[in-house]
């Protein structure tokens, strides 16, 4: 979402309820299991997208991210949103990550936020195509919606793309890391606006893709669309979906539920192009929420938990994909 909640601050009682890292990290663990999340491998690939929400505005401790480097340690690449221009979060969330984990970050953009991509040097290698989706203004009357006036004005934070490879087999694919323009679920210009930028990364995602100079065709956009439903009613899926790219079947029907904390919401999501991306196996989302930080839990009420929980961790659950190769 676009609006922070780091009005929230640490909850009053929070000193109560310290972070232990180990019982944590197990829960999380056990859960994992219970979920199926996959194991990494040597040839496999599992990549993640998180909106780690308020990174390096929100003040949380070594612990809290000894907490999200474990999750994010179980994937080969993660793409992140929500990364401040503040990089102090997004280097605290680096030291407790192994030493083979390199970053890649945007410059800021619009709510003063990066997009960052996290990913295990050992496993694969970054590619020379890096930068930012940008449409020249040339081109951005191409961008509009059926039955609409309203005018693409260009992304409020732009899309921050890299392509990357295995180093074993030589999958190539190129990443789109995206968190659109939220505003209010309540004004229809707002959802138009949405709308836009979701249809401006597709229309791109496929110009690229079709063209001769393509440098890699196995594209995928990914990360915090703000997407409220998995519906052709939707029109940020309608606009998402209209040139092509497909969103996973597995996950629209997962019974974890949505991304977001309260699990009624497909914010984060992994977009493909079936001709291309044949390699995706499974997509899904963990639902941490459901397994740490118990004692919070049994001690009070879902609305504190929930605010406990946002604040060291996130609003947004992590979503997965595991691709064959």
């Amino acid at each position: 979402m676009g609006a922070s909640f780091a009005a929230f601050g640490r909850p009053s009682w929070d000193g109560d309820f310290p972070v232990d890292v180990g019982r944590e990290i197990k829960a999380l663990r056990d859960h994992a299991a219970t979920r199926k999340v996959p194991k990494r491998t040597r040839d496999g690939l599992l990549v993640a997208t998180w909106n780690m929400a308020n990174m390096g505005v929100q003040k949380r401790d070594d612990p809290d991210y000894a907490v999200l480097a474990e999750v994010v340690s179980w994937f080969d690449l993660v793409a992140v949103q929500e990364v401040n221009d503040n990089l102090e979060g997004l280097r605290a969330l680096q030291v407790q990550l192994p030493s083979s984990y390199r970053v890649l970050f945007s410059d800021a953009s619009g709510n003063q936020e990066r997009g960052a991509f996290i990913y295990d040097g050992k496993k694969i290698d970054l590619l020379e195509k890096v930068g930012r989706l940008s449409i020249p203004p040339s081109q951005l009357k191409q961008i509009k919606l059926p039955d609409s006036q309203q005018p693409f004005p260009g992304f409020d934070r732009g899309p921050y793309l890299a392509a990357f490879a295995m180093r074993r087999g030589g999958f190539r694919f190129l990443l789109v890391n995206v968190h659109l323009f939220y505003g209010t679920d309540d004004d229809p210009a707002d959802i138009e606006r949405r709308a836009l930028e979701a249809y401006a990364v597709a229309w791109w995602a496929n110009k690229r893709r079709t063209s001769n100079n393509a440098f890699v065709r196995d594209i995928m956009p990914l990360g915090d669309f703000n997407l409220p439903v998995m519906e052709p009613s939707d029109p940020i899926f309608r606009a998402l979906t209209s040139r092509g790219l497909q969103l996973p079947e597995e996950y629209r029907i997962s019974q974890v539920g949505g991304s977001s904390l309260q699990g009624l919401r497909h914010y984060d999501q992994v977009a493909f192009f079936p001709a291309e991306t044949t390699e995706i196996k499974q997509v899904a989302v963990f639902d941490f929420d459901n397994a740490i930080y118990r004692d919070v839990w049994e001690q009070k009420t879902p609305k504190q938990f929930l605010a406990y929980t946002r604040f060291h961790a996130s609003d947004h659950r992590p979503l997965w994909a595991e691709f064959r190769l």
